[in-house]
């Protein structure tokens, strides 16, 4: 995407620009890109001559070279898009499909576990930016592209502004996240960290918002300071709270919201792992007369 104009073909230029009509996150229009690159060094020839059976062959071969669900699925969306859009040939993929991808269900910390995490982050900082993950819901990128003005004391909420798709939305904002984002600021602008309306959490240089990379070290610390053994992922911050939630009788239409999911089956999947509600159900034996 960096090259000069002189170094694309016409062909990758045609599809860059059919990208950017479209305004295309950066990071998938180098997914599609490459995904294009490895056709055309699959067949050896330009990609646009390819026929439905070698797209047939490609797949086949990103098999049984060991290519994961997930990326296998991710170039064949990057195919589509190069064949439909760019070349208008949609016939080309008659011999593509994706692949089924096994829903797991995500691994949660118990209340305890987060409350242990949360205590063991390294500082104010990482503490605030780690309880907005788990208080609100938020995502790494989302927690690290906050700026002050997001935080509504006034109305209790935290402007989101685009997040996932390209969406804006609120998340809850809860009076003990509150007291301690306030405590962070004020320690920050001790420190002379914070920007007039700046980053929430910026970085070395205060122009810069804190890398995602920097959070999630942090997190893989805390982790490892509060002796949780759990295979969980920054991420697991937004599942616990979704579960959370949850089990706390919270209607699952709300969390939908406040997540900013847009199918509710995304959001119901936490029910599975809400162990709190499933404690207060009775089981059918429950009911049966008692036995002589």
């Amino acid at each position: 995407m960096t090259q000069s104009n002189k170094s694309i073909s016409p062909l990758r230029q045609r599809m860059i620009d059919d990208m950017t009509m479209r305004k295309l996150n950066p990071k998938t229009q180098i997914a599609y890109i490459r995904a294009v690159k490895n056709l055309t060094q699959f067949l050896r020839r330009s990609p646009d001559t390819a026929t439905a059976e070698d797209l047939r062959r490609f797949q086949l071969h990103l098999v049984n070279n060991g290519t994961s669900r997930t990326t296998l699925n991710a170039t064949i969306t990057g195919l589509r898009f190069f064949f439909e859009v760019t070349l208008s040939r949609p016939d080309a993929l008659t011999k593509m499909s994706h692949v089924y991808e096994p829903r797991k269900l995500p691994v949660v910390l118990s209340a305890e576990e987060v409350a242990r995490l949360l205590k063991a982050a390294g500082s104010l900082k990482y503490k605030a930016a780690l309880s907005i993950a788990y208080g609100a819901g938020l995502r790494a990128s989302e927690v690290v592209h906050l700026k002050v003005n997001d935080i509504d004391s006034e109305r209790m909420v935290i402007r989101v502004e685009q997040g996932k798709g390209k969406k804006d939305r609120y998340a809850m904002l809860s009076p003990t996240l509150l007291e301690l984002l306030r405590a962070w600021w004020r320690h920050g602008q001790s420190q002379r960290k914070m920007l007039p309306g700046g980053w929430l959490f910026p970085g070395q240089n205060p122009i810069n918002p804190l890398s995602t990379r920097q959070l999630n070290r942090a997190f893989h610390l805390a982790l490892h300071a509060a002796e949780i053994d759990k295979r969980v992922s920054l991420h697991s911050l937004r599942h616990s709270f979704a579960t959370h939630m949850l089990e706390q009788k919270v209607d699952v239409r709300v969390i939908q919201v406040l997540l900013g999911h847009k199918k509710l089956d995304t959001t119901a999947q936490y029910t599975q792992v809400a162990t709190g509600i499933l404690r207060e159900v009775k089981g059918p034996l429950e009911y049966l007369p008692p036995q002589q």
